[in-house]
């Protein structure tokens, strides 16, 4: 373990041109070269990640409403458990699985656009597998008219699966086997504990995200958040990266497939707000979920999702908590678990609850992406 320092020796001698001595002019930095040679990124490449923000958030507003009347029509509606809050009982039936909504436009934006690299199509893969095993979930809860879908086991297994197909990518990428700790600026070497880390960060951010999606917007809202943040860190990696070719544009594509799910969770929010015209189900939950820990594990920033996604990680943690102090104490921490809803059993409004939750995911991701800019920018390959 130690602290990753940038190579200096052949980078320093290639960064020195000849010039007059003790003027200055004859070194050429690293950040200077990129702004001024060839190497500067084009303005009409990153407007590329906006392009794909917007046509998804278009497209997604203008389908909305014939994708819920779809839905209804089909009686795609959600069951809400008896144990919930009495005021969760006029959802009864609300459109759910609107999760599809997200996925298909996301992916529709991002073709449109992408480069088609393989970190990104990556990130793809893992956000249509994980919602794929919530539309799974979804369907047999509808099909069975009850509250319990697949079980867990089953969904273990099929995200094990999606985290092979990462682990197959990570190699293809020759990402390092570290996860690198900011602040103390550690550099934590795992070798194959690498691959059993990527499971749980798959699997445990899926699974946060989907516990976090019980109030009108509430998991949609700080998934937003949450995905601006990882998609302006692939931002700023890809600006300031000093080399010119593919590795500049897979970093950008990060940035593109992050930016479509913002736009098409940002097109499903506007019918996802209180009072909720449809319900993301499992399928987008799980999706999101998924989308955040693939940009984490490609930006190398996989320490930092726990400050960004630390919502989701506090509502995981509630319900662990609420679990075993029951099961071996027999007595409750909370009111009742996720932790929204102990909240909401405090006699707090939903639409509170779900703007003070986005505000401590933005102050979250606001830390997280400081340190990013501190900590990464300067030394991170």
């Amino acid at each position: 373990m130690g602290r990753e320092r940038p190579r200096g020796g052949a980078t320093a001698r290639r960064g020195r041109a000849p010039g007059r001595r003790g003027t200055g002019q004859g070194v050429t930095s690293r950040r200077s070269r990129s702004r001024g040679g060839r190497t500067q990124p084009s303005p009409g490449r990153v407007i590329r990640v906006l392009a794909a923000a917007v046509i998804a958030m278009i497209v997604s507003i203008l389908v909305g409403p014939k994708f819920i009347e779809f839905l209804r029509r089909n009686e795609f509606g959600q069951h809400i458990r008896e144990e919930l809050p009495q005021g969760h009982q006029v959802k009864q039936g609300t459109p759910t699985m609107g999760g599809l909504l997200i996925l298909v436009v996301a992916t529709i934006a991002f073709l449109s656009v992408s480069k088609y690299k393989v970190p990104a199509l990556t990130v793809l893969f893992v956000t249509l597998g994980c919602g794929a095993i919530g539309f799974l979930d979804d369907f047999i809860k509808l099909t069975h008219r009850r509250s319990l879908g697949l079980r867990g086991r089953w969904k273990l297994v099929l995200l094990a699966l999606i985290t092979v197909g990462v682990g197959f990518a990570a190699n293809h990428q020759h990402l390092p086997t570290t996860v690198f700790i900011p602040v103390v600026h550690w550099n934590v070497q795992l070798s194959y504990g690498w691959y059993v880390l990527l499971f749980l960060v798959i699997a445990g951010t899926a699974n946060g995200v989907n516990l976090t999606d019980g109030l009108d917007g509430l998991a949609a809202g700080t998934g937003i958040i949450a995905l601006i943040t990882f998609t302006g860190i692939s931002v700023v990696t890809y600006i300031r990266s000093g080399n010119p070719g593919g590795r500049f544009d897979s970093r950008l594509d990060l940035a593109i497939v992050g930016a479509a799910l913002i736009g098409a969770a940002i097109g499903f929010l506007w019918y996802n707000a209180f009072p909720a015209e449809v319900i993301m189900g499992d399928t987008g939950s799980f999706a999101i979920g998924g989308a955040l820990a693939a940009m984490a594990i490609f930006t190398k920033t996989i320490f930092l999702l726990l400050l960004i996604g630390g919502i989701f990680a506090l509502e995981a943690l509630s319900v662990i908590v609420q679990v075993v102090s029951f099961k071996y104490f027999n007595r409750r921490v909370f009111l009742m678990a996720p932790i929204h809803y102990h909240f909401e059993m405090k006699a707090w409004s939903e639409t509170k609850i779900m703007v003070r939750f986005w505000i401590v995911t933005a102050i979250l991701c606001a830390i997280g992406f400081a340190l990013f800019y501190r900590d990464f920018t300067f030394f991170r390959r």
